[in-house]
């Protein structure tokens, strides 16, 4: 008997997956940052506060005018999760810093993601080592955008 291989899933297809599970992620990530009382766009920029980020930066990030960022920064900052620093090298640049409880309540919210943490516990660890190295290896690409 010989096994016939499946055929090799089409870009489209890889793309409508990549989206359904980033959308189920999405929306999970949004739940648990309401649990603790942050917009889906306040976590995010939290999420994206691994060192100072120009405020010019994250409306990048977040694909979103300037002066959006604005509002959302100072309802951050009124909750001390975030505060505007001076760039070192620009002073008229202002950076958005992660305060100690603004990297407490991302790590919480991350780590509250019961669905997701479940699908990943379904792959042994070589299947996460190599998802993980794929998904590394696209990362960059996707960025780019």
């Amino acid at each position: 008997m010989s096994e016939t291989a499946a055929p090799a899933p089409t870009k489209v297809q890889l793309l409508e997956l990549l989206a359904a599970i980033g959308t189920a992620q999405w929306r999970e990530f949004a739940a648990a940052a309401a649990q603790h009382g942050l917009t889906p766009t306040q976590a995010r920029v939290l999420a994206q506060l691994e060192g100072p980020v120009p405020m010019r930066g994250l409306a990048v990030l977040l694909v979103c005018d300037a002066s959006n960022v604005t509002g959302i920064v100072d309802r951050l900052e009124a909750r001390d999760l975030v505060r505007r620093e001076p760039d070192p090298n620009d002073r008229r640049v202002k950076n958005v810093v992660a305060t100690d409880a603004g990297r407490q309540v991302i790590r919480r919210v991350r780590e509250e993601m019961q669905a997701a943490h479940g699908a990943l516990d379904t792959l042994d660890e070589a299947e996460s080592a190599t998802l993980y190295a794929l998904l590394t290896r696209l990362r960059p690409s996707m960025e780019k955008g």
